[in-house]
């Protein structure tokens, strides 16, 4: 797999998200309190828009009638239907086994330690066929 340089850390203060484009996907970032996760900014059920959900803590029963309330705010929330996934795994809640998002991981890396190679454009080879007229303005 390929790394690619998709944002700088202050493009993703603390409690926001960003949608960058990555090798042709769609990718939701997203920063809780300085924990940075990714994942695909699709949702599965409808194809809405991860990287404008809210994030949210998890609501767990162990019987019906007794809850516990997370904040930690590692799910995030569709802001179509309500489907929600946790940010480090891409796992619904609803049903962990079989509905997901991909789920990338991110490195936060010094702007010196980037590789040349993950900063270069992509480039391609031209030629040129013919002859033309080309005027200087």
């Amino acid at each position: 797999m390929a790394k690619h340089v998709v944002a700088r850390v202050e493009d993703v203060p603390s409690g926001s998200s960003l949608r960058v484009q990555a090798h042709g996907r769609a990718i939701a970032l997203f920063n809780v309190d300085g924990a940075y996760y990714g994942i695909a900014d699709a949702c599965p059920h409808q194809g809405g828009p991860l990287s404008v959900g809210v994030t949210v803590g998890l609501t767990l029963s162990d019987t019906p009638g007794r809850y516990s309330h997370s904040n930690c705010r590692l799910m995030v929330r569709c802001p179509w239907h309500a489907w929600e996934f946790d940010l480090r795994t891409g796992r619904s809640v609803c049903d962990p086994r079989t509905m997901r998002v991909r789920a990338f991981a991110l490195d936060v890396v010094p702007g010196e330690a980037v590789e040349d190679s993950l900063l270069r454009a992509e480039t391609f080879e031209v030629s040129v066929d013919g002859q033309y007229l080309v005027v200087e303005i």
